[in-house]
């Protein structure tokens, strides 16, 4: 390799890519200087648009998704698609395929950045436009170094596209990057519209964008003051609102899917996700799909009744019923049945019998591309995509949205010793109501502690299977507790006892970061190892 930097790859992996994202490497797809390519207000707006192909997905690319079996709420199989389960057993090492996609994705996208902004003054356009273009890319820029650090811990700030002579660069400390992303986000935030009015720029970065990425970066950090700040700002923006259909009900369930896909809740989103990529990760075989995400029971058995409690609450008998029957008597928190399918249950015309003895089942636990714990996961998995065209299987996946921010800002204020404020109570309850669940108990829930609970067990009901409790779990400081030892699926009816699906180990200390890859150490002497790897 000609260069000795963590950029070697990326530009090696850049020359293959199509397109204008060729500038990265050539300047211009079919000409080789700079002049040829930084000209027109067209020039620079395909430029851009380089930079946002590195926004991640739901179930492809950096398939954010995945990150659900790197927590206790699901596990992975068929290591095609990464690598996961060996993380999760505490296999993984300095070449683990899915750190090493990871960096190099966000460094290639921070390059591109970089390039953009240091030419895109050669272009002719008008300059309201071009200044707006640049704090896109800024804000763009800053969240790739965001995403980095928050598997990673420190990383290089970079701001200027590397050039060889200048290839050794050593990490910055996370507090300098923490507080490099947030300067950035915040000089960001003013400059950029707080709605787009045309549909080829809505999935474009916006104020509340800025906004909330900080607050998701600082309660990561326990930096609960800019978390509430930084939610609050989002709120008062006025634009946002959960998404509500004509029938209440169906309300959560349809946001994951093409009926509820516009929306005003949507703040930072992957248009079009591609080939339908959710549907070869999720689907059951038996209706054209593949299942490599599979939820396990802790993630069911978090769902409160429509009663507003817990299965445990309720009883050893009880809780034993819903463990077999989780939806029994379909008294549960709609957002189950929105989020999972179980067994026994139809889907698309097809009965899902994850304990079937027959080998000609499809969906069998033990058969390849068949569920692993007797559960699938069903947001945004449609059924209009079953017989699509995979190029017609276009569901837009949601980053961040505004449910997330609610449960940041109520999280920053009960961690505030705040949890009296009227505002906890208020938002969990927004977020309560769209799914048709009860109110706050506010004679169960009034302390900090108790609201600690309730929130945390809302996020993980809210959120399943988004990727936000693996690093949930993380900031809580249960890691280490809930990643270690037996996962349980579904309970058999042969034995009426949870299904065991693996082992799980895991170090804390060692797995809170991801290990930095081999070859970046290997070619940048001033690269530094994560500890305990």
């Amino acid at each position: 390799m000609k260069q000795t930097t963590f950029y070697t790859t990326l530009l090696i992996a850049i020359l293959a890519l199509p397109g204008c994202s060729k500038f990265l490497e050539h300047d211009n797809p079919t000409a080789i200087t700079d002049d040829q390519w930084w000209n027109t207000a067209t020039d620079a707006l395909n430029a851009l648009n380089a930079v946002y192909v590195g926004i991640p997905d739901g179930a492809s690319g950096r398939q954010l998704m995945f990150l659900a079996a790197l927590s206790d709420e699901a596990v992975a199989r068929q290591s095609t698609r990464g690598d996961y389960e060996s993380f999760v057993k505490g296999l993984h090492n300095v070449s683990w395929n899915v750190g090493e996609g990871i960096w190099e994705d966000d460094f290639k996208d921070i390059r591109r950045a970089c390039r953009f902004l240091e030419n895109v003054d050669r272009c002719f356009m008008e300059e309201d436009l071009k200044t707006r273009y640049k704090y896109e890319a800024r804000a763009l820029r800053a969240y790739y170094h965001m995403e980095l650090m928050m598997f990673f811990g420190g990383i290089p700030i970079v701001t200027a596209s590397v050039t060889t002579e200048g290839s050794y660069l050593k990490r910055n400390t996370e507090e300098e990057v923490y507080n490099f992303v947030v300067e950035e986000l915040t000089a960001c935030a003013p400059h950029l519209p707080t709605v787009y009015t045309t549909n080829t720029d809505y999935k474009r970065i916006t104020e509340g964008t800025c906004w909330a990425l900080i607050s998701k970066l600082a309660l990561f950090y326990k930096k609960y003051e800019v978390a509430r700040d930084a939610a609050k700002k989002v709120i008062d923006l006025g634009v946002y609102e959960l998404y509500k259909s004509s029938n209440l009900k169906n309300s959560y369930a349809d946001l994951f899917l093409y009926a509820g896909e516009v929306n005003k809740e949507r703040i930072f989103f992957r248009e079009n996700t591609g080939s339908g990529g959710q549907w070869n990760t999720f689907a059951p075989q038996g209706v054209g799909g593949k299942t490599v995400v599979s939820p396990t029971a802790a993630a069911v058995n978090n769902y409160e009744t429509k009663q507003g409690k817990t299965i445990w609450e309720l009883g050893p008998d009880s809780a034993k019923i819903y463990q077999k029957d989780p939806n029994y008597k379909s008294n549960r928190d709609p957002r189950l049945a929105a989020s999972l399918l179980l067994p026994g249950q139809t889907y698309s015309s097809y009965v899902l019998k994850p304990f079937e003895t027959a080998q000609t089942y499809a969906d069998r636990i033990g058969a390849q591309n068949a569920t692993a714990t007797g559960f699938w996961v069903n947001k945004y998995l449609d059924p209009k995509d079953r017989n699509a065209a995979a190029a017609a299987r276009t569901l837009d996946y949601m980053i961040i949205r505004y449910a997330e921010v609610l449960l940041n800002y109520a999280e920053a204020l009960i961690e505030l010793d705040q949890w009296n404020n009227p505002d906890v109570v208020k938002y969990i309850n927004e977020v309560r109501t769209r799914a048709t669940m009860p109110n706050v108990d506010v004679t169960t829930y009034n302390s900090q502690e108790t609201l600690r609970t309730l929130i945390r067990r809302e996020r993980q009901a809210e959120l399943a299977f988004e990727g936000g409790r693996f690093f949930d779990i993380r900031r809580w400081g249960i890691l280490g507790t809930v990643m270690n030892g037996q996962v349980y699926g579904a309970v058999d009816p042969t034995t009426n006892e949870p299904i065991k699906v693996e082992v799980r180990s895991c170090n804390p200390d060692r797995d809170y970061r991801w290990p930095i890859p081999q070859k970046e150490i290997l070619a940048n002497p001033k690269m530094e190892q994560n500890d305990k790897y």
